[in-house]
């Protein structure tokens, strides 16, 4: 069928009106479709771009992808899964767990697959959101973007890069149909995908050459398959499996302590890392090259238990000059040197504090998410509002991510308040909930506050984690279960807000 031929399809279709959008069928829009059904609200899409449900765990099927959190805390509360085969999943099994939850909580139904969303504008007169898509128009009450950080990929600003005549993609767009054996293949970037990737392609290659801006600190990778005693455990003894979980998370949140309000605690993992790499990096002038210069946990900590043996191979190099440009058949960096490949793999991550889908989404002034970002930064409440978008909520919005432990934490930390928010406005009938200026501006103060303590603000590197402003605009800067409280209820007194009945009302114990 011809492009015109389905643009008039979907252009002939009736707008479609629904109470609340959903954008995104990752984790975190998934969980929402599930907690919004548990409720009996019944009248929302989720809107989700790509064929399936999963999100990053959908598009990321790169050699070696595997979670470098716990099996057991890298899931719902309310779906733990028995079965996983090792403590560290790898990316098939993650993805077949989530899309396994969707069947089970039937939700799936609620989905509109390839359905890309190229506009969500609100309406002032109607104090509705208008969302356009390749799938046709809808009218909401409520829009709730559920998009995520790690979903468009990041490509490197080098000249003649579009000009490369061999396989070129990125980590997170793997094109499984080119065949890397016995070729000449770079990778542009050391981060998690990148320290993945390297150990799993090395043996097949005939040389790879590893571009290097900055070396990652990494940790052991504590991984191995469960045992058949410990599957019975964790399906047949009570209990187990949530104890085990607790155990899990436990351990993982005594990190906060040092990367957030002591950083000289880091010290004890700068000192295991230290050694693992002495230990694994036998040649001087190699483990110079992939020695950080900054303090650990100032950028992602990475966990790998194979990554330095692969680059000690002899069919691997590590190059530490910048790139200048890259020509058809090779890459030439800074020094003058030349080197030939036939394929280019691009790790260099995603837009996290510029992401291209702020410009599609439009408040209540006819300014973009992306207008208001630049103006003020990456600012939200509690990572789920925003002045000036009335009726919006986030999942995963600004500040909610994490250095050490799981985001299905936080995902359903926040599920707990804009679940609560929407049976809020249905109870007391309210047309509009947006959250005021002052508080938010407030919190942001606060968190800024507590982030300027953090390893990652004094750490010494430069992170994905902080926007062009040079603010964290990324992390959650305390305990885990300090969001969980506060994002337990929905606050009303935060916001401003209309009455259905007279839109010029004003209700909220603000008044």
């Amino acid at each position: 069928m011809s492009r015109k031929v389905t643009d008039k399809a979907v252009g002939d279709r009736p707008v479609r009106r629904v109470k609340t959008i959903i954008i995104g069928g990752g984790f975190s829009g998934l969980g929402l479709a599930i907690r919004l059904s548990q409720q009996g609200r019944n009248d929302y899409l989720v809107l989700e771009r790509g064929n399936d449900v999963g999100g990053t765990w959908r598009d990321n099927t790169y050699p070696g992808a595997a979670c470098d959190v716990p099996s057991h805390l890298y899931s719902y509360s309310f779906a733990l899964n028995p079965d996983w085969s090792r403590s560290f999943s790898r990316q098939g099994e993650i993805q077949q767990y989530i899309k396994g939850v969707a069947e089970k909580y039937r939700v799936l139904d609620k989905h509109v697959f390839n359905c890309d969303v190229t506009s969500a504008r609100w309406n002032n007169d109607t104090a509705e959101w208008e969302v356009e898509s390749s799938e046709g128009s809808f009218v909401a009450d409520t829009l709730v973007s559920a998009i995520g950080a790690l979903c468009e990929p990041a490509l490197p600003d080098i000249k003649g890069i579009n000009d490369f005549e061999g396989e070129i993609f990125h980590s997170a767009r793997w094109n499984h149909d080119a065949d890397l054996t016995g070729k000449r293949v770079a990778i542009i970037g050391t981060g998690a995908s990148s320290i993945q990737i390297v150990p799993a392609i090395a043996d097949k290659v005939a040389h790879l050459d590893v571009y290097q801006r900055t070396a990652p600190w990494l940790l052991p990778r504590i991984d191995r398959p469960y045992t058949k005693a410990e599957h019975l455990a964790f399906k047949y003894v009570p209990g187990f499996q949530r104890l085990s979980r607790a155990a899990i998370y436990a351990a993982r949140e005594t990190q906060v302590v040092g990367l957030a309000k002591f950083p000289a605690l880091m010290q004890a993992f700068e000192l295991i890392a230290r050694a693992k790499l002495r230990h694994e990096v036998r040649d001087p002038e190699l483990r110079a090259k992939v020695t950080p210069n900054f303090r650990i946990g100032c950028k992602r900590m990475l966990i790998s238990n194979n990554y330095y043996p692969a680059i000690s191979r002899d069919n691997v190099d590590v190059v530490t000059d910048g790139i200048t440009e890259v020509r058809a058949s090779s890459i030439v960096t800074e020094d003058g040197t030349e080197r030939e490949i036939d394929a280019l793999i691009v790790a260099t991550g995603f837009h996290v504090t510029d992401s291209p889908t702020y410009e599609t989404i439009s408040g209540r002034d006819g300014r973009t998410l992306s207008e208001v970002f630049d103006e003020i930064g990456q600012q939200a409440y509690k990572g789920a509002t925003i002045a000036n978008f009335p009726n919006m909520f986030f999942l995963l919005g600004p500040n909610v991510g994490l250095g050490h432990t799981s985001m299905v934490y936080m995902i359903e930390s926040q599920l707990n308040y804009v679940a609560d928010a929407l049976a809020t406005v249905d109870r007391l009938g309210l047309k509009t909930v947006e959250v005021r200026r002052d508080v938010q501006d407030e919190y942001n103060v606060d968190l800024q506050r507590k982030l300027s303590k953090s390893v990652w603000i004094n750490g010494g590197c430069a992170s994905w984690y902080l926007d062009k402003h040079g603010n964290n605009t990324t992390l959650w800067p305390d305990f885990t279960f300090e969001f969980r409280r506060l994002t337990k209820n929905f606050d009303l007194s935060a916001y401003e807000t209309t009455k259905t009945s007279r839109a010029d009302v004003k209700v909220g114990a603000h008044q």
